[in-house]
């Protein structure tokens, strides 16, 4: 049997068993919907409207949330961010970069039971306020703090 054609049956297969899944609705059709949702705030261009697009137009600031990055970071292309959140029931962490042409640079749902901590790399052409948006028991909380970015790591 060929290779090729062994991996298209696997794959279709796979895709047919997910549609009869939601079809007989073992599998919600939500996520969808909440798809949008998420697309309308990734499409933002500026912290207020991304802010109201996830629904968290006026959140209270907490010192239960930390941003875990370098002060400066000396390569824009690659900064190291990470999210914690110590507020109890945290069911989503959103980061966002004030001086980035799409504000909401990333967005997760925090599954129950799972610690409400969050790791990445994100692109920053300038130094910028990054703020961290939590969801906890429906409120929205956030903290936020300055990276400065150097340009070819002689200060900026």
């Amino acid at each position: 049997m060929n290779h090729s054609r062994r991996q298209t049956l696997k794959t279709t297969g796979g895709l047919g068993l997910y549609g009869a899944l939601v079809a007989i609705g073992l599998v919600p059709a939500s996520e969808a919907a909440a798809q949008q949702v998420s697309e309308a705030a990734f499409k933002a261009k500026g912290i207020a409207e991304a802010m109201k697009a996830l629904g968290a137009a006026s959140p209270a600031e907490s010192k239960d949330i930390a941003i875990i990055s370098p002060d400066i970071a000396e390569n824009g292309a690659v900064v190291p961010v990470g999210v914690k959140s110590s507020i109890p029931n945290t069911q989503f962490i959103a980061l966002l970069i004030e001086k980035n042409p799409s504000a909401l640079t990333a967005a997760y749902d925090i599954l129950d039971g799972a610690q409400a901590e969050v790791n990445m790399r994100v692109k920053m052409g300038q130094s910028s306020d990054v703020y961290a948006i939590v969801r906890a028991d429906g409120k929205f909380y956030m903290t936020k703090k300055e990276i400065k970015v150097t340009l070819g790591g002689c200060g900026g």
